[in-house]
């Protein structure tokens, strides 16, 4: 049982991989055994993570990615698979949020984080679906969604509308590419504490949030891990078109 979630071989691509979530998920894989590609657009803070986890004794490749541009994701792709081989796990986690009310809300706004959050997570959910199925492997397709794909919150229309998407997304796919043995589950997120927001949640504010959450703290970017290597493993076989949520409760809470 020791082995249930080992990686070993296998190739894993995480989008978003230069900071927060992302980073973590690339490392947790790594260590976990598996060759990981690591994708965004901010190349120096790749290789960083690259250098890091080679020293830890993990394999590691950086390449630029805009996942909002098809002829990247197919350039970064075929970069990563011709560095670790063919890809047999990817992690959509690239993501943007723009705060604002609703009603203050542009065309522009809603449409950046919609190419990003969305069409995004369509186009690299497709171009790795097409080579897991031609090489007839198979494979693990992971979308980071959120709890707030399921309900609502102030001033973050266009990112609640996206990981709703991002859902529907996950569940229609996960019904037609079954039979080439891919697999298509979400991770749903409550609020996770990372270096961007941890200030927020030392305010009156956040800690009012935090008391909304019915283990009463907020999550940490560790407590992801366990569903990350569920779904990336040969443990989630049997899973597909699943949204598991991490959030302490708070989406079961109503508040």
């Amino acid at each position: 049982m020791n082995q249930i979630h080992d990686l070993a071989g296998k190739v894993a691509l995480v989008t978003g991989a230069s900071s927060g979530l992302g980073r973590r998920f690339a490392k947790v894989l790594a260590a976990r055994g598996a060759a990981v590609g690591l994708a965004a657009r901010r190349t120096d803070a790749l290789e960083s993570l690259a250098n890091e986890i080679r020293a830890e004794g993990g394999k590691a490749f950086a390449t630029k990615l805009d996942v909002t541009d098809e002829s990247s994701v197919n350039t970064a792709i075929a970069a990563i698979e011709s560095s670790l081989g063919p890809i047999d796990v990817l992690v959509n986690n690239s993501g943007i949020s723009i705060v604002k009310p609703a009603l203050e809300q542009t065309a522009a706004d809603f449409d950046d984080v919609m190419n990003v959050n969305l069409r995004g997570v369509f186009l690299m959910a497709n171009a790795v679906g097409r080579r897991m199925r031609d090489t007839k492997r198979g494979g693990s397709i992971i979308n980071i969604a959120s709890i707030l794909g399921e309900r609502q919150s102030s001033h973050i229309l266009p990112y609640a509308i996206s990981k709703a998407g991002v859902v529907q997304l996950t569940k229609t796919l996960a019904l037609e590419i079954a039979r080439y043995n891919i697999r298509v589950n979400a991770i749903a997120p409550g609020y996770i504490e990372t270096e961007i927001n941890s200030d927020f949640f030392k305010t009156e504010q956040g800690m009012a949030l935090i008391k909304r959450i019915p283990q009463r703290r907020i999550g940490q970017e560790s407590d992801l891990d366990g569903a990350l290597l569920l779904l990336a493993s040969d443990a989630s076989t049997f899973m597909t078109g699943s949204v598991i949520t991490v959030d302490g409760g708070h989406l079961v809470s109503g508040l």
